[in-house]
């Protein structure tokens, strides 16, 4: 198995996520992650994103350092909450084909609000 990210120097993000065979008796994967940025399409002001990611694993997992990579390059991308959620549950769906996928997405409190935004996508 070769990985380009994995085991490589890497300092710039990445749109490339990258899997590998899901182990025995594997039923959940989850990673959060309170690095994720982006910016309003509107105001161009920056956003700060906690964000979870749950899935159930059918043949492949996601790497992680491909993940981190990944989600770093939002950085740059004028994006509302909602529709980066949505953009990664599909993107990772598509990557490894997982029985479902669930990302919650909560956005870092502004002008009082806090928002939450949930994708979900199942086979």
């Amino acid at each position: 198995m070769e990985f380009k990210h994995l085991g490589h120097k890497s300092n710039a993000p990445s749109k490339a996520l990258e899997s590998f065979p899901t182990p025995a008796n594997i039923e959940l994967v989850k990673f959060d992650s309170n690095e994720l940025s982006s910016f309003c399409p509107v105001t161009h002001q920056p956003d700060f994103n906690q964000v979870s990611i749950e899935y159930k694993p059918d043949a492949l997992c996601l790497e992680s350092k491909s993940l981190k990579l990944y989600l770093w390059s939002f950085r740059d991308e004028a994006k509302f909450a909602e529709a980066l959620a949505g953009e990664i549950a599909e993107d990772i769906f598509k990557a490894i084909q997982p029985f479902w996928i669930k990302i919650t997405l909560a956005q870092n409190i502004r002008g009082g609000l806090q928002l939450t935004a949930i994708a979900e996508k199942r086979k």
